[in-house]
């Protein structure tokens, strides 16, 4: 059953319970949501739509969590905490965007396409034609100047794993890839080449799991593989956002919540009540003061794995104390971007992968997190802004600013010659020391959307999605934690 708006974002309810002074002035939902990233708008966005009267709060002052923008004091260009793309086969992720109506600010690549370029310059462009997955793959590769002839054919070894993603299922084939390898001894296993490890297999590895590929688990990347290269024609195409991704999703999703009766509350953490009150209420209080209180039959936790446990001040309730627990043991991976302002353009595709180096992504030439500018049809910047970015970047982490940019770059520098000439004038280090959670093998089980507590709900791209901890999982999960519900009205 679908509950319809119980009225606008200033309606107070009393919820039906006696002797809780507290409660007298709560404000009622038909759902709670703690967390503004991807997956606890996804999930909002799919309960307005619904008719619920949904309520969202989020602790920090811009929404986005781990995917968000921000505006450089020194420049005031408006940039994203760390570059982020999108794949033709993040399918719930676009019908998120659908729904908010901004889908379109993410085209998709008609074709895979990937552009890398080592220490000495060399570049190598990878253009797959029109064929069938993953015989474009196979195709492009066999033509790609960067390998030698004998890696371009190990990958024809590959391809009975794609047919059978493609035929049973990522999840069911990447099932089948023992539990106990890391991705560099898969694909040495899998007769790859050195060569296409390093060009290839290593960057998109990096790219989809952010931890280094003899560590990172074999399990997880075939299961991005197997998306990736599905059956549908643009799985593997990219899609960069062309505006911030505040404007990409996070504001959109916020005015559609809005529009139908919901609030959005910056600002403003909160905590929950340790079980339900006997009327069947979960209580949310702020920790503003005065604080405010809200009360609503479901809640779905959407923050961080690590600050699940912070939920609760005195005692989570009984059944969830184990999952937090779990969740706890789940350890962090970082990235490290560098952005570095120039006088004068310096890269001439929208983004390259960088080889032989400890920053693995260069992105620019205003698309992605570099946005143009007009006035009149012409672009009025007198610098120009490319992001450098490391995956699993546990080496740079604790380096301090100077020296992270000089490396930054000197290492654009080396890869792509047309910086070298170009002055800088400006640079921002961000770091993001928790950005996704590990995928090594052993690590802990994750949880899943429904708890042992009738509505508590969990929402993340740490929850058991199949995948990594990517944008798609993370909004997969924000749809799964709505589905839930709605099953339990």
């Amino acid at each position: 059953m679908v509950a319809t708006p119980l009225g606008p974002p200033e309606h107070v309810g009393r919820p039906q319970e006696v002797g809780r002074p507290e409660l007298e002035d709560a404000i009622s939902a038909d759902v709670v949501v703690i967390g503004a990233g991807f997956a606890g708008l996804s999930a909002a966005v799919r309960l307005a739509g619904a008719g619920l009267k949904v309520v969202v709060l989020e602790e920090a002052p811009r929404l986005g969590g781990r995917a968000t923008s921000f505006t450089d004091k020194t420049t005031g260009d408006h940039i994203d905490n760390g570059q982020h793309a999108l794949f033709g086969c993040y399918r719930e992720t676009y019908a998120f965007l659908r729904a908010i109506g901004t889908d379109a600010l993410a085209p998709l690549d008609p074709k895979l396409s990937l552009v890398m370029a080592d220490t000495t310059g060399r570049r190598a462009a990878l253009s797959c034609p029109p064929l069938p997955a993953p015989m474009h793959l196979m195709a492009g590769v066999l033509a790609w100047s960067a390998l030698p002839l004998a890696d371009r054919w190990s990958t024809a070894k590959m391809a009975p794993f794609l047919r059978q993603a493609r035929k049973r299922g990522a999840a069911a084939a990447a099932a089948e890839v023992p539990e106990h390898l890391t991705v560099a001894a898969w694909l040495s296993s899998m007769g790859q080449g050195p060569v296409v490890r390093e060009w290839l297999w290593h960057p998109l590895a990096l790219a989809a799991l952010n931890q280094s590929p003899e560590v990172a688990g074999a399990r997880a990347f075939a299961r991005v593989l197997g998306e990736l290269f599905s059956a549908e024609a643009d799985a593997s195409a990219l899609g960069v956002p062309t505006v911030p991704l505040d404007a990409l999703y996070a504001e959109p999703a916020a005015r559609f919540v809005k529009a139908r009766g919901g609030r959005v509350l910056r600002r403003t953490p909160a905590r929950l009540s340790a079980e339900k009150t006997s009327g069947g209420f979960w209580v949310a209080t702020t920790l503003k003061k005065p604080p405010d209180v809200f009360s609503a039959p479901a809640v779905i936790c959407a923050v961080p794995w690590h600050a699940l446990g912070a939920l609760w001040p005195d005692r989570p309730p009984e059944g969830m104390a184990p999952i937090i627990s779990q969740v706890n043991e789940l350890a962090s991976e970082p990235i490290v971007s560098v952005n570095l302002w120039f006088d004068r353009p310096v890269l001439t595709d929208r983004q390259v992968g960088l080889v032989g180096t400890h920053f693995h992504w260069a992105f620019g030439n205003d698309v992605g997190c570099l946005f143009r500018q007009e006035t009149g049809g012409k672009d009025t910047r007198r610098h120009f802004r490319v992001a450098m970015v490391a995956s699993g970047a546990r080496d740079l982490l604790r380096q301090d600013n100077d020296a992270l940019v000089a490396l930054a770059e000197r290492e654009l520098g080396q890869c792509v010659p047309g910086a070298r000439s170009a002055r800088r004038t400006h640079a921002l280090v961000v770091r993001a020391p928790r950005a996704t959670f590990s995928v090594a093998p052993g690590a802990p089980a994750r949880p899943g959307t429904v708890t042992p507590v009738p509505g508590l709900f969990l929402a993340g791209d740490w929850t058991d999605t199949g995948l990594p901890g990517t944008i798609e999982g993370a909004v997969r999960s924000g749809h799964a934690a709505a589905a839930a519900v709605l099953r339990g009205r």
